[in-house]
């Protein structure tokens, strides 16, 4: 197979097909209790989705605006912030001792809502970074049945099989979950191997923005969380959610949706960045130190 038969395949048929298996993973780990935790825990989810809906993508177009990006490398920001959340900040969130519960349902609703927010989004970005008629406008309702099939119908699916067939599920969802992780690392393998000539250009460019971004978004969770009042449980979830994105779902727009291998290494980069911090985070989460200094949170706040 030649290499441009093969950069078709992946982006035509891998893509799409692995993002929907594990988008079905993440159904696999959903019950209705979960969306309807949403009324029975309003001010964590509010605080939680908002800064993933609303400040996130606020801050993102700030740095794409305020870094010296090139417009394809700034578009690849604002891909990353318009898709928060997803099963790599749901286990991450269990590995810090986080409000897993909590982390599930921001994950849940926040993919629910981002199918009609991010075509909207994306292509005024595209407009802003790379000009009035631009070649990588997106008809929108198009789009948003795009990313309906590889987000709802997949969560849908895997919802169905928890609930009639809950062994199945329970048993394949940390596979699921694995498989994410694996296929993440493989496609950004695949994305060096295919642009190996401006990897070195991309991570000076993308960089120091994926850091700023990552390390940023993470404290506006934790203390825009801490400063409401939630336990150290919750604000540990809402600051994993914030500041891991789901970079699979932003390379997959860049390579599918908008066929630029260039928008999607900031996405990319991001990955290697918040894949690092959130080891950081559960790593001191749960050393002695921090056990015993919880313990104590937690004696706190339950008085």
């Amino acid at each position: 197979m030649e290499d441009i038969e093969l950069v078709t395949f992946v982006n035509s048929q891998v893509i799409p097909v692995c993002i929907f298996l594990i988008m079905m993973g993440m159904g696999l780990s959903l019950v209705t209790d979960d969306f309807k935790r949403v009324l029975k825990y309003p001010k964590a989810v509010a605080i939680g989705l908002t800064n993933q809906l609303l400040l996130l993508p606020i801050i993102g177009f700030a740095l794409a605006n305020i870094m010296p990006l090139e417009p394809e490398y700034a578009v690849g920001v604002m891909l990353l912030v318009l898709c928060p959340g997803g099963t790599t900040s749901n286990m991450f969130s269990h590995l810090a001792k986080g409000d897993v519960a909590l982390s599930v349902t921001m994950t849940a609703v926040a993919s629910l809502i981002t199918v009609f927010t991010i075509p909207v989004v994306l292509n005024y970005s595209l407009i802003h970074f790379m000009g009035q008629g631009n070649e990588f406008q997106l008809p929108i309702l198009t789009t948003m049945f795009s990313l309906m099939k590889l987000t709802m119908v997949p969560i849908l699916l895997g919802m169905l099989i928890r609930q009639y067939a809950p062994k199945i599920a329970e048993s394949t969802q940390v596979h699921v979950s694995r498989f994410g992780i694996l296929f993440l690392t493989l496609l950004i393998i695949f994305l060096t191997y295919v642009q190996q000539d401006i990897v070195i250009p991309a991570l000076i460019a993308a960089g120091p923005v994926s850091i700023i971004l990552n390390i940023s978004t993470m404290l506006l969770g934790y203390y825009s969380s801490k400063w409401f009042g939630l336990n150290l449980a919750q604000r540990t979830s809402i600051t994993i959610e914030v500041g891991l994105q789901n970079s699979t779902l932003s390379m997959f727009m860049a390579l599918t949706l908008l066929a630029n291998y260039k928008m999607s290494f900031t996405p990319a980069i991001y990955t290697l960045t918040m894949l690092f911090t959130a080891g950081i985070l559960a790593g001191m989460l749960n050393s002695k130190y921090f056990k015993s200094k919880n313990n104590g949170e937690a004696l706190a706040d339950k008085a």
